[in-house]
């Protein structure tokens, strides 16, 4: 009998073989590993989307909910759901739902105090930080393009298909 020749990652001769893949997200209880590019009150850095999200904030959620969930839902799909949930007094459980998702997404922090907290208290503050963050990864929820090379590992994946 002969001897079996142990090849790299399990390969085969002559074929190169990728190391075991790895999930492209840290479980949910390490550390956030990256930071918001703007603060919560930084309103001021695009007033038009400022104003555009006191007076409605309907499209501001839609537009960020749609890249958020990678197109699987229109924005006007998202914008109507949001504002009969808020016209029952419970819009800030969906629009906080995304911002968690966001955060997963991107490895946020959850600051400046928990998600559905800081979209009860200041929900105008919150979507438009959300808005600046996609667009500021260059993901540009009023257009709905995606910049591949910026976008998570997760959006990619759905990019290709």
């Amino acid at each position: 009998m002969h001897q079996q020749q142990q090849y790299a990652y399990g390969g085969s001769p002559g074929y190169a073989s990728a190391p075991p893949m790895q999930a492209p997200y840290p479980s949910q209880h390490t550390h956030p590993t990256s930071r918001w590019s703007t603060g919560l009150y930084d309103c001021g850095h695009d007033c038009c989307d400022s104003l555009l999200t006191c007076c409605c904030p309907c499209v501001t959620f839609g537009r960020v909910a749609e890249e958020v969930d990678h197109g699987r839902k229109s924005c006007c799909t998202h914008a109507t759901i949001f504002t009969l949930l808020y016209l029952l007094g419970i819009g800030c459980l969906y629009s906080c739902h995304y911002r968690s998702k966001l955060r997963d997404q991107y490895h946020l922090p959850e600051e400046p105090c928990s998600d559905c907290c800081v979209h009860l208290c200041c929900p105008c503050c919150a979507l438009c930080q959300e808005h600046r963050e996609l667009k500021l990864r260059e993901q540009n929820p009023s257009s709905g393009t995606v910049n591949p090379a910026m976008a998570s590992p997760a959006a990619s994946q759905f990019m290709y298909k």
